[in-house]
């Protein structure tokens, strides 16, 4: 055999595999999300809403352990995309139609699909821009914060119990305000490349922690006031993007020092 055809078999042997790690925890993400699809059905409104934001602590996790563990795959990627589709589209569509925009019948409908296909753009522009854009920032809202948008309205209102507000014409313009933040260029901070393994001010720490004690005490209120605050976040971060871009390197503003000869120096 020649080593052109023991090289081949090798590679074809190499790739033959699945890494099951990041994986069993997309299956975990998936989960999660049909069990939401399941619950929304039955009518169990709030139990769907925290099975969707299970699932976006898991699409969170199987990310950073694949770095983690040099497991990344193309494959990987391919099921996560789809994993996400049903968690984040599928889900959050079916449980704000079946809980407050059934009464608009076609429109309600109609609006829940207009979620589910932003959604599935958003993926498929990610999945080919990835690589070609600026790690820092996502290219539209990402379908997992469209998604606990939706799942934090419905604990919100939950909490509130009778207390709460005539929901069915503002979770129909909640619909298509995020349906249209997926397709859109507006700018939204990425928190991928954030180094949790290493050294940071200690300020950094105190914030998280203060985060955590406030939506502790308060979780279905403070939740939708914090995903509320991020997706309006998108023109801040869109006007940071540009401005950042625009400005001129330093290099290039700076006269070039001068390199002094043996006669200069002398």
């Amino acid at each position: 055999m020649s080593f052109r055809r023991r090289r081949k078999k090798k590679d074809r042997r190499r790739f033959r595999g699945v890494f099951l790690l990041p994986n069993l925890i997309t299956t975990g993400s998936l989960f999660a999300g049909f069990y939401g699809i399941i619950a929304a059905i039955d009518g169990r409104f709030y139990a769907a809403a925290w099975a969707i934001l299970v699932s976006m602590v898991l699409d969170g996790l199987d990310g950073r352990i694949a770095r983690m563990t040099k497991s990344t795959s193309g494959f990987g990627v391919q099921y996560d995309s789809l994993a996400d589709l049903v968690a984040f589209g599928v889900a959050p569509a079916i449980l704000v139609y079946l809980w407050a925009l059934k009464p608009y019948q076609q429109f309600g409908w109609a609006a829940a699909f207009l979620f589910v296909v932003c959604g599935a753009l958003r993926l498929a522009r990610f999945n080919v821009q990835t690589g070609s854009i600026d790690p820092r920032y996502f290219n539209g809202l990402p379908i997992p914060a469209a998604a606990m948008m939706v799942a934090t309205v419905v604990a919100f209102y939950t909490e509130l119990g009778e207390y709460a507000p005539e929901r069915s014409m503002f979770i129909l313009v909640t619909i298509y305000v995020l349906s249209f933040l997926m397709v859109s260029n507006i700018k939204y901070i990425s928190f991928k490349k954030v180094e949790l393994f290493r050294r940071h001010p200690f300020h950094t720490l105190v914030g998280l922690v203060l985060i955590f004690v406030v939506v502790a005490t308060a979780p279905n209120i403070m939740g939708f006031f914090l995903m509320a605050v991020y997706v309006a976040s998108g023109p801040v971060s869109t006007f940071m993007y540009y401005r950042r871009s625009s400005l001129p390197d330093k290099g290039e503003n700076e006269a070039p020092t001068p390199k002094l000869t043996d006669s200069q120096g002398l």
